[in-house]
């Protein structure tokens, strides 16, 4: 999935028309504030890594994804939910990324024994895909972007 977003200049306008409409009922915002506020509808954590992404609308999926973002997808084939702690270009194309996952990971395929990570740290490419892989051929990471 593949996120567009509204250019730098739509969002502002959209910050501007926030400020009047509130200014009409009663309630006097900041433009900061109402950016702060066009960040946040448009699930961003604040109008700076918003208006990065609105620069580069058609960025590889893995850019739609920032510190705090709830991601889903497969961990040694297992799937699990969770939460980005750490998100950094690692070069080669590749991102050092840290999850947390809601709820412990089982990483053992036997029936014997279980092992258990709540929190993992592994490189993806751009498009969520760890290049690394298990024994079968599996990447030990896909994100669902």
């Amino acid at each position: 999935m593949t996120t567009t977003y509204p250019t730098t200049n739509e969002l502002k306008a959209q910050a501007k028309r926030l400020r009047q409409a509130m200014a009409t009922r009663g309630t006097a915002i900041s433009h900061g504030a109402a950016l702060e506020l066009v960040a946040e509808q448009h699930g961003m954590r604040d109008w700076n890594t918003l208006s990065a992404l609105a620069t580069r609308p058609n960025a590889e999926p893995i850019a739609a994804l920032s510190v705090g973002s709830h991601v889903r997808g497969r961990y040694l084939n297992q799937p699990f939910t969770g939460k980005i702690l750490a998100l950094a270009e690692a070069g080669g194309g590749l991102h050092k990324i840290t999850i947390h996952f809601d709820e412990p990971v089982d990483v053992v395929t036997f029936e014997s024994f279980s092992a258990f990570r709540q929190r993992i740290n592994a490189q993806v490419d751009a498009s969520g895909v760890s290049p690394r892989k298990t024994s079968n051929g599996l990447p030990h990471l896909v994100l669902d972007l």
